[in-house]
């Protein structure tokens, strides 16, 4: 005969452990969820890490994309402090993103080919939540919504992402208005296209640089500096990651691998905050 063991006597002390359905830890985490998503498609054990840390990857894009688009929104508002914050708080994401990259950097080949037919033809850029983050820093294309037609919610998504000011987008407006001379070519331009550097951006950022240090502007500055360092080290750390774990070979889904991740590397982020120290 089964015993279930008395609970604990209530007192000041003691958590209520008898609930009448769920825990409200549960209703308010899907813990239960969350821990059963992971469907393994080879016997190999290494998959589970994989599966796992790709999908917390997963997690800190969508938490980023939300301080991105918090931040986005409070710039539009004329609303600095808000925008800071969650800046600052994106930083903090962007660090715990990249950390998910030490279970798989030292994937030998082997460990990696043995479980590496399971993505068939997935591959990491048909990530929608990461696409999302990475049309908020300004790098748009049309095309990138092809993998997405099957998916209408997903897919509407993206296409309202693309049409919309970025991040960079809208720190530039709040240039503008503070009295910088934002050419209006750049103000105005078609948003669902990729940002192009500018001179006259660049400019502007040097006159920001070369005035007070103390000043909002350049700790504005500074906090986007910062995003766009760290969403850097994530394409460099993915870059060695797959180059230790696969070489040259050509990547998941028919993409070129460590090729394409070596040119999305050279990229950087908000350009002309990094070009514009040249001329401070």
């Amino acid at each position: 005969m089964s015993h279930t063991p008395d609970a604990p006597e209530a007192g000041p002390d003691t958590p209520n452990l008898d609930f009448a359905g769920t825990t409200p830890y549960e209703d308010y985490v899907q813990a239960d969820v969350l821990t059963h998503l992971q469907h393994t498609l080879s016997d190999d054990p290494g998959e589970m890490v994989f599966l796992v840390t790709t999908q917390v990857m997963e997690l800190w894009f969508t938490v980023i994309v939300h301080e991105w688009e918090t931040a986005t929104g409070a710039l539009r508002e004329d609303d600095l402090p808000v925008a800071m914050a969650a800046l600052k708080r994106s930083m903090r994401e962007l660090e715990a993103l990249n950390a998910s990259w030490r279970p798989l950097a030292h994937l030998t080949p082997t460990q990696f080919n043995s479980y590496r037919s399971a993505l068939g033809e997935g591959s990491g850029f048909q990530s929608a939540m990461y696409r999302r983050m990475e049309f908020i820093l300004g790098d748009k294309s049309a095309s990138m919504l092809v993998p997405h037609r099957g998916a209408p919610r997903v897919h509407a998504e993206l296409e309202k992402a693309l049409q919309e000011p970025g991040l960079y987008d809208e720190a530039l407006r709040f240039l503008a208005r503070r009295g910088l001379p934002v050419p209006a070519a750049v103000l105005e331009r078609d948003l669902s296209q990729k940002y192009e550097p500018s001179p006259e951006i660049e400019a502007i950022w040097s006159q920001v640089y070369g005035g007070d240090q103390n000043g909002e502007l350049v700790r504005f500055g500074e906090a986007l500096t910062d995003v766009g360092e760290l969403v850097w080290r994530w394409r460099n750390d993915h870059l060695v990651a797959t180059r230790r774990a696969m070489g040259s070979k050509v990547g998941t889904g028919g993409s070129a691998g460590v090729a394409w991740l070596e040119k999305r590397a050279r990229k950087n982020v908000f350009p002309e905050l990094w070009t514009a120290r040249s001329h401070v």
